[in-house]
């Protein structure tokens, strides 16, 4: 059974009843997973990504019971020290459980944006959020023209939710 398998029946098993949270990670994952793969990432960080996609939001339930809150800033702080238990469960290595927690803790960090791992579990988590959060219109453009950078981020952007205005629509 791969890494990515096995952290996904974790967080199931982590998440179980949560339908919403469930279904919210394995869609990030669909997501991060086929723009890691259309835009050519190398093996070793798709790895990495994946398991951060799937682990984005561990920190959730920890950031409601101590904040009475599931804002982003509590999910980046309350999520390495979870996803890290999780993984070292799981005996993945320390290295990719490092860059997998530094992903977590940046998540909901926007202003320099470094890694394409990076770049990409941000692109695939507001593919998911501008859906559940039912954003439209000028909010997606400006979502796009702020985050958006890789090319089938943009191409699932556009598909997912409509063609910026500019290009004619």
């Amino acid at each position: 059974m791969d890494v990515s398998a096995r952290v996904t029946a974790a967080m199931i098993d982590y998440f179980a009843g949560d339908v919403r949270r469930i279904n919210h990670f394995l869609k990030v994952y669909g997501f991060a997973k086929a723009i890691a793969g259309l835009e050519g990432l190398d093996a070793e960080t798709r790895a990495v990504l994946e398991i951060a996609a799937l682990t984005h939001d561990i920190g959730i339930r920890n950031s409601e019971t101590k904040y009475g809150s599931a804002a982003g800033e509590y999910q980046q702080l309350e999520g390495p020290p979870e996803a890290e238990k999780l993984l070292a469960a799981l005996s993945v290595a320390p290295a990719v459980t490092d860059r997998v927690c530094w992903l977590i803790a940046h998540h909901h960090t926007y202003g320099d944006i470094r890694g394409l791992d990076y770049q990409i579990l941000v692109e695939a988590d507001f593919l998911v959020n501008i859906g559940e959060d039912g954003l439209e219109g000028p909010a997606v453009r400006e979502i796009e023209r702020r985050i958006f950078k890789t090319d089938t981020g943009k191409a699932f952007l556009h598909k997912l939710y409509g063609a910026p205005a500019s290009a004619g629509g």
